[in-house]
């Protein structure tokens, strides 16, 4: 699973939601997925999550082509996504990903602030932090009240408690139900 066509991006900004992040690239790993951290509104590599965790990315936004992309990961957390949508490049990668049918995959705030002013949720079933709901559904999104949420190519889930549940999700849509239940059975989900 090592060609650019199996190749998932993640984006950090700073200010991200670690639990969000870390969860979801650890469970795709797992499940031996090509998954990268991407460097977003930086030079540098570390990025400062919104509770003072630094990570450091495995590229920087401008090191990758993600034209062939596999999934576009957007964790949520403020001002993380706020900085996420700020970014035109990384905005127009979303654009290209949904307008080909590729895959998005966005947590907590970045479905109503990233996804949304983009056009990605319009008509699409999704959900957001349950603060976001308004911006949602100003998008054009059908807000629904569930921790994950998938409609189409895009998974969408509400928060933090909902991490792993979301990595699953993104699992199961690539690789199957069975390989999803048992990464989760691997980790006493």
């Amino acid at each position: 699973m090592n060609n650019v066509l199996d190749t998932s991006y993640l984006f950090l900004a700073d200010g991200f939601e670690e639990t969000e992040a870390l969860a979801t690239i650890d469970i795709m790993r797992r499940a031996g997925m090509t998954v990268y951290t991407v460097a977003v509104g930086t030079k540098d590599k570390t990025v400062k999550g919104a509770h003072g965790v630094s990570v450091t990315a495995d590229k920087l936004l401008n090191e990758i082509d993600a034209n062939n992309a596999e999934w576009l990961i957007l964790p949520g957390g403020m001002p993380g996504s706020t900085n996420l949508a700020a970014d035109g490049a990384l905005s127009d990668m979303i654009n290209k990903q949904w307008i080909k049918g590729g895959k998005i995959a966005a947590i907590c705030a970045a479905p109503a602030v990233v996804l949304g002013p983009l056009g990605v949720v319009r008509g699409q079933e999704a959900t957001c932090y349950p603060s976001f709901k308004d911006e949602l559904v100003n998008a054009g999104g059908k807000f629904i009240d569930n921790r994950v949420v998938i409609s189409g190519n895009l998974v969408t889930a509400n928060g933090p408690s909902s991490a792993f549940l979301f990595g699953f999700a993104i699992v199961s849509e690539t690789l199957g139900n069975d390989v999803a239940s048992s990464i989760a059975s691997g980790m006493l989900v």
